[in-house]
């Protein structure tokens, strides 16, 4: 079933809902009003009926019961065109507000469905590329019946590299998988001054190798969360800074608080990244044009949506601010 035939029926069922209740409180008003102006006018008429000062007068009361007879008719099939043209109008209305709320309830659902297949598409592509690379090796050297033991070592190796692709990929969607289900999550009193230090360790190698050095402004400042996670939130931080930035940079990591929330900052100067890509920076698999053509990446793309999913788990927001060959600078906000 499509989305657009979905709203439609969920569109049907609101109208009807409302055309009912409509329907039935126009009901209730038509015979309470009948009732009410009937009753008002045979009062006139009894009351009438008691004055009989002169000659003749059953005549008048005989034509004056007929006429009353004629105006609550006419009143009654004004009241009834009245209540007709009224639903058409409530028939109307309900209509383009039952799309609108339809639309509005199928949102989530449509969303949360066009993410799932993103993600299994997404997901089949990065895990087919390694797979049938392994396959063509593995292929062309059954042809050969001259492999010699070093070519075999030379096709294990590069075999084992795809390998190691996969199971970090299967690692890291592992971990976003965990997040999203918020499972197994301890939340204690940790200090960011020590959780920062520890993601550095983790990534100390990497940056020595591009020899970047950091410039940091940490304080004493604590909050309640996951240790491990938000270790995990700043190496991720951290490493996407250094391999986007160029050799012999710096990266500057800032730590402030503002009222009862702890900011943290991690700017780069690196290649930085385009205006339009930024709002899809936390998006699964996604990875900027830069990062393609300017360095080879082993990465898949799901780092930053790992990232987004564990300062959600702590009620915090994360963005980022870019500009082109001036680098990018990610604003982590936890809550004290």
């Amino acid at each position: 079933m499509t989305f657009k035939s979905a709203y439609l029926k969920l569109t049907a069922f609101y109208v009807l809902i409302v055309m009912i209740i409509s329907i039935f409180f126009s009901v209730v008003l038509y015979r309470i009003s009948s009732n009410e102006l009937n009753e008002r006018l045979r009062q006139q008429m009894q009351n009438f009926q008691e004055l009989q000062f002169f000659e003749g007068s059953m005549n008048y009361i005989n034509s004056f019961e007929l006429m009353r007879l004629q105006q609550l008719a006419q009143a009654n099939h004004n009241l009834k065109f009245f209540l007709i043209y009224f639903n058409f109008f409530i028939l109307a209305v309900s209509f383009g507000l039952g799309y609108f709320l339809a639309q509005r309830t199928l949102k989530p659902i449509k969303q949360m469905m066009e993410s799932q297949n993103r993600f299994t598409a997404d997901a089949s592509h990065e895990l087919r590329t390694p797979l049938t690379a392994m396959k063509s090796e593995i292929e062309v050297n059954l042809r050969d019946n001259n492999l010699s033991l070093e070519n075999a070592k030379k096709l294990l190796r590069s075999n084992l590299e795809e390998v190691e692709k996969l199971e970090n990929l299967s690692r890291s969607l592992l971990k976003l998988a965990n997040y999203e289900s918020n499972k197994n999550l301890i939340i204690t009193n940790v200090a960011l001054e020590d959780i920062i230090a520890e993601s550095y360790l983790r990534v100390e190698k990497l940056a020595k190798e591009k020899q970047i050095t950091f410039e940091n402004d940490l304080k004493n400042i604590k909050v309640n969360g996951n240790r491990d996670s938000l270790i995990q939130l700043f190496k991720i931080l951290l490493d996407n800074a250094i391999k986007y930035s160029k050799p012999n940079s710096k990266i500057f990591i800032l730590m402030d608080k503002v009222k009862n929330d702890a900011i943290i900052k991690v700017r780069d100067q690196g290649m930085g990244i385009k205006e339009e890509e930024l709002k899809h920076i936390f998006d699964r698999f996604y990875r900027t044009d830069l990062s393609r053509s300017k360095e080879k990446n082993n990465g898949y793309g799901l780092g930053l949506s790992i990232a987004m999913q564990i300062v959600k788990l702590h009620n915090g927001k994360i963005s980022v601010e870019s500009q082109i060959e001036q680098g990018s600078e990610f604003t982590v906000i936890l809550p004290i």
